[in-house]
């Protein structure tokens, strides 16, 4: 991990439209994720069972890790960053730096967090790897993780070093703050490793819906409840 805090914010492109965070706020409460990316609003259905098993194997690695060595916080989905009008993100997972959690409020962490992880899943793998990865280079986040459970890999982005060519960690996966602080070692078959499932049971004797493309919600500005 880049042993830099994060930088300050690069110059963005200006969004497809400004959302304020009254607006942002009012988007449905309904069990969906709502985003506000470049000024437009995306919608992912909840996630599958493989994609909340590996974010909690790796949220507990993190915050083990973390609270033993007193390096900041481990913050979990859905929790909003608010990058700015018109960029109102929701990552699985984030890391802030113990002198920097002055950014986190009531709202959400209010500026570029020090490591952001999504876990991938065929409606959302596009979109992590392009639109995000761009917006999260934009405001300055040092180093984001793409953990691929299909692809039994996590993609590993340095942005102060190279924001668009991932490392591609199969084996182990080794987190630090600085050269010579405290290491953490990550075991990714195991982390992104599937479970049992009991085809047996009434339950599954519908089949679950397909997951879908996250794709711009037109007409998005509706009354309710955001998380």
């Amino acid at each position: 991990m880049s042993t830099q805090p994060a930088p300050k914010p690069a110059a963005a492109p200006p969004p497809a439209r400004r959302w304020s965070y009254a607006e942002f706020a009012r988007l449905p409460d309904d069990g969906n994720r709502y985003e506000v990316i470049a000024g437009e609003v995306y919608m992912t259905p909840a996630p599958r069972p493989i994609h909340q098993k590996v974010a909690t194997r790796l949220v507990l690695l993190l915050e083990a890790f973390v609270q033993e060595h007193g390096l900041g916080e481990v913050f979990t989905g859905p929790i909003d960053v608010l990058f700015g009008e018109g960029d109102y993100l929701e990552p699985d997972l984030v890391f802030v730096r113990a002198e920097r959690l002055g950014t986190v409020s009531e709202r959400g962490v209010e500026a570029p967090p020090d490591l952001v992880v999504e876990v991938a899943s065929s409606s959302t793998a596009l979109r992590d790897r392009n639109l995000k990865r761009e917006r999260y280079t934009w405001f300055g986040v040092p180093e984001y993780w793409i953990v691929d459970p299909d692809a039994r890999h996590v993609e590993v982005y340095r942005m102060l070093q190279d924001p668009h060519t991932p490392e591609i960690v199969r084996d182990a996966l080794v987190w630090r703050l600085a050269p010579g602080a405290p290491e953490l070692r990550i075991e990714v078959q195991e982390l992104v490793r599937g479970f049992h499932v009991d085809t047996s049971s009434e339950a599954a004797a519908e089949p679950a819906p397909a997951d879908s493309a996250a794709t711009p919600v037109a007409g998005a500005e509706q009354d309710g409840e955001h998380a």
